[in-house]
């Protein structure tokens, strides 16, 4: 029988190796990040079958204290910095009366705020997981929402279908920035907005603005909001933890902290220390 020291000591090495392997999936090239990172969110998506985590972006929390708040229904307060995050982003321009395309909406969380607080006509949501798809559809009832399963490199639209596309903590998982940004130009109207952020390693920057300007798309605003994020990381550390003692068994519990970047965990120091950046785009079609 083995004894409880050698197990201890394959959960810490099992744990460890996790951890690493988490840790590093934004500096792997992207072929083999997207896979990883798909893998992930589908243990999310077994682990959390109540609606606990709506959200899986790393947030944002404004810097300045006398910056007034986001006004959040009872029911979004827990999800605050992930919605700040996500208002940030998509509420750049006025969505109003727009129909709108989120890829890469992960558990709906996001589409479901767009629709119910920034006032488009119609919103499509899509994204690569079965899974999430399947939950979001489950969980986010609402008039004008609808969920896709589909591929953010081959988007199952036609030319011209929206007047908005929202892009938020995804496009870093995609083998090719490039075709993604021709499906945007692509389903976007004339005039059409690209509401984007993400992060990127710090080497990997330049060649973000690079892809961008190659896509022909105008740049209304850019700003580095990295800041901010770790901020929200900070500010949200005690929830997430919380989370994940609740749904995640202890072994794989490592490599959710730094999916997480819950404070102290490697991908926190990352974005801490600069080695990630964060980014948001304003991006207009001719």
């Amino acid at each position: 029988m083995t004894n409880p020291s050698a197990i201890d000591r394959l959960v810490r090495a099992g744990s460890y190796a996790l951890n690493r392997l988490t840790g590093f999936i934004v500096r792997l090239n992207p072929d083999v990040r997207k896979p990883l990172v798909r893998r992930m969110y589908h243990l999310v998506n077994l682990l959390d079958t109540a609606g606990d985590m709506l959200f899986m972006n790393y947030g944002y929390a404004p810097l300045d204290p006398g910056e007034q708040g986001l006004e959040l229904r009872a029911e979004d307060e827990a999800n605050r910095y992930c919605i700040q995050l996500y208002h940030r982003v998509a509420g750049a321009v006025d969505l109003r009366g727009k129909d709108v395309l989120e890829v890469g909406c992960g558990r709906g969380g996001g589409a479901s705020f767009i629709l119910r607080y920034l006032g488009p006509r119609s919103l499509v949501a899509v994204d690569f997981s079965w899974h999430g798809i399947r939950f979001a559809h489950r969980w986010h009832r609402l008039d004008g929402l609808a969920f896709v399963q589909g591929d953010a490199e081959a988007l199952p639209f036609p030319p011209e279908s929206f007047d908005a596309v929202v892009n938020v903590e995804s496009s870093h998982c995609y083998p090719s920035m490039e075709r993604f940004l021709q499906e945007v130009v692509r389903v976007l109207r004339p005039q059409g907005h690209f509401l984007f952020a993400d992060l990127r390693h710090r080497d990997q920057v330049e060649t973000l603005r690079h892809q961008v300007k190659q896509s022909g798309l105008r740049i209304c605003q850019e700003e580095l909001i990295t800041p901010q994020v770790v901020r929200a990381l900070e500010l949200d550390s005690d929830r997430k933890n919380a989370l994940i003692r609740k749904k995640v068994f202890p072994l794989a519990r490592p490599a959710v902290r730094e999916f997480a970047a819950v404070k102290g965990s490697q991908g926190y120091e990352f974005f801490r220390s600069g080695t990630w950046q964060y980014l948001r785009f304003v991006l207009q079609k001719a």
